[in-house]
């Protein structure tokens, strides 16, 4: 059997990959989200108990998903008797049940079919609901979706952590209040409504997995595969939607570096580094055909085809030196316009930095990043010291690089990304 520390680290992966899917799965028993991800810890929590002692199941996942799911019986069980109302949900308890025995699952999954078909997509929708604000439908679906804790959300959104918390808290119980159906809305104005929302917790699962932001891992693989898969299921739903594709398109192109990211002992590779022969070419060929729809005759490109069409300026690029720097900082001009933030002006700056002519260069860029060291939103951002470290250092501003560096260092949550930018801080020094 193996150890116990090696038992913790496997439920702990387990559960890293499944609970999203045991959440929606548990969801559309209960139609309850927060009641769900209740059932589902206390699966966590049986294992935790017995797996130590019993070993490692040969279907974990489906262990804790069985064990969530007679939770979940178990609770409609209790409400129904505390209700007296056994006659009424007798028949409902019966098909519930069955819904558990493997012979069922195939028929009663058929029968409770939408236009989706996948639960969570169903999670992700009945998340961001309207009566909720979009920070608050942004924070609840990170956490149900991609198991993020609610310090690696504040992370990424730039917030402090009490808030995502209580954004959390209240946006459950406010679902809770409202009896939200567990459901992906018809296709309308409904949907519509939603839709923003939902493409922003489908890139922000994404970058967490694409840069971790904690842990010893440089990326979280699982996460990408888990939003490049949500984002292709919603490209077929709403296909007449340009910004889908330019999603789809972004995530794509950016999923191909993927195996180029990391050296053998998984070392950070950033991307000027990097060895374009171990790009991923069909992923890549696919983000620049999603490119393509999100661009149509009649479609101005949004936020994410804009981020796509500079992600394919470096897939375009056979080496590092034929970037097109000049069109990437015509790009970044025009996504600023749709979105002034300053991150999108720390990246500007990043590509300034690196193009040759007027206003370019990293005397330029520098003077940029400077202007933006006040603003309250990048304070404890690590990657604005990172950035102007960097800059520094291609001045030959060794020590002053080299200060930038390590405060950056400081800031990163993530020990791959700190060892890289300690790393610098050396060589800078």
């Amino acid at each position: 059997m193996p150890e116990r520390s090696e038992i913790h680290r496997a439920i702990d992966a387990v559960w890293r990959i499944e609970a999203a899917k045991i959440i929606a799965v548990v969801a559309r028993i209960v139609r309850d989200v927060g009641l769900a991800e209740e059932l589902a810890q206390d699966a966590l929590v049986a294992a935790l108990e017995h797996w130590p002692v019993d070993g490692l199941p040969d279907k974990p996942g489906a262990w804790l998903t069985t064990t969530a799911k007679r939770r979940a019986l178990d609770r409609l069980r209790e409400h129904a008797l505390h209700e007296r109302k056994h006659e009424e949900i007798g028949q409902d308890l019966e098909a519930l049940q069955q819904h558990v025995e493997p012979d069922f699952v195939d028929a009663l999954d058929a029968a409770r079919q939408d236009d989706i078909g996948d639960d969570l997509l169903r999670l992700i929708f009945t998340a961001c609901h309207p009566l909720l604000s979009t920070e608050a439908r942004v924070a609840l679906t990170l956490r149900l979706l991609g198991g993020l804790s609610t310090d690696e959300i504040a992370r990424a959104f730039l917030t402090a952590e009490t808030t995502v918390a209580q954004r959390i808290v209240r946006a459950k119980r406010s679902l809770t209040a409202a009896r939200v159906p567990f459901e992906v809305p018809p296709a309308g104005p409904a949907r519509a409504e939603r839709l923003a929302s939902v493409l922003e917790v489908i890139y922000l699962i994404f970058n967490e997995g694409y840069s971790a932001t904690a842990g010893d891992d440089w990326m979280r693989p699982a996460l990408c595969e888990e939003a490049l898969r949500l984002g292709r299921v919603l490209a077929g739903l709403a296909s007449d939607e340009p910004e889908v594709h330019g999603l789809v398109a972004l995530m794509e192109i950016q999923a191909s570096r993927t195996h180029a990211r990391t050296d053998a002992q998984g070392r950070p590779v950033l991307l000027m580094a990097q060895d374009r022969s171990r790009w991923d070419r069909l992923l890549i060929r696919r983000g620049l055909a999603a490119l393509q729809r999100a661009a149509g005759p009649d479609a101005a490109l949004g936020p994410y085809g804009l981020q796509a069409a500079i992600a394919a300026c470096h897939a375009r690029a056979a080496r590092p030196e034929d970037t097109d720097w000049a069109q990437i900082v015509a790009l970044y001009d025009a996504l600023y316009q749709l979105m002034p933030s300053p991150v999108v002006a720390l990246n500007r700056a990043v590509a300034v930095g690196m193009g040759q002519g007027p206003g370019l260069g990293p005397a330029a860029a520098l003077e940029l990043v400077n202007t933006l060291a006040a603003d309250p939103q990048l304070q404890g951002y690590h990657w604005l010291p990172s950035v102007r470290g960097d800059l520094l250092a291609k001045l030959g501003r060794g020590a002053e690089a080299r200060a930038e560096f390590e405060r950056a260092a400081g800031l990163t949550r993530n020990g791959r990304e700190r060892e890289l930018l300690l790393g610098r801080a050396g060589e800078a020094g």
